[in-house]
């Protein structure tokens, strides 16, 4: 399965000249964890989380120690590309999911940004993966017979049934059409694995 099988898009950004307490009202309102931080003309220049605003909210400001004993008490408002992550982690619209997971348990992150090519597509997060691997077997039943139905309308007739995100498709044995519907099958989002069970002609 591909990361943009499962992916959240459009992502929802913010930029690196963003005060900080406006990149918080941005994650919170649309209930995230991350962003990808863009500059002007759009690129990826790196991710903010909701414990990098959290700590660029309530840390003591460098800055402070370093203005006229005046304007000590009134820093400027601290800018997301202060306390971002430059470093952003990312994964393509192609990655494996299994991938992106790895990813995510290496690197103790929650979301990665997806590109393409240059461009932000999407953000994959592991509430993305959770949500795919929650949907009821029925359904995910349901949307497997779709795909056979609508890819592969001249293929053989195979019965479905779906447990626990594992397809078992039923039917009598066709080498080559079992693997058309067996990558066919794999695109829904949810399927992990597909099993055949044959049956006679």
């Amino acid at each position: 399965m591909l990361v943009r099988e499962v992916m959240s898009s459009p992502a929802i950004t913010v930029r690196r000249t963003d005060p900080v307490r406006r990149a918080i009202r941005t994650l919170y309102a649309n209930n995230i964890t991350a962003a990808p931080v863009v500059d002007d003309s759009g690129r990826l220049v790196g991710v903010v989380s909701e414990l990098d605003l959290l700590r660029g909210e309530f840390e003591p400001d460098p800055r402070a120690t370093v203005l006229p004993p005046q304007a000590a008490h009134e820093p400027p408002p601290r800018r997301v590309m202060e306390v971002m992550t430059r470093e952003a982690v990312t994964v393509t619209e192609t990655t494996d999911v299994t991938t992106a997971i790895d990813l995510m348990v290496g690197k103790r992150i929650k979301s990665l940004p997806v590109l393409h090519g240059e461009q932000i597509a999407g953000m994959v997060s592991r509430r993305d993966l959770m949500a795919m691997l929650a949907r009821p077997d029925d359904e995910l039943r349901q949307a497997v017979m779709a795909a056979l139905r609508e890819q592969y309308p001249f293929g053989p007739s195979w019965e479905v049934t779906v447990r626990d995100g594992v397809a078992e498709l039923s039917g009598p044995p066709h080498r080559h059409a079992d693997h058309i519907a067996d990558v066919l099958a794999r695109t829904v989002p949810g399927i992990v694995r597909v099993k055949h069970l044959r049956r006679g002609p």
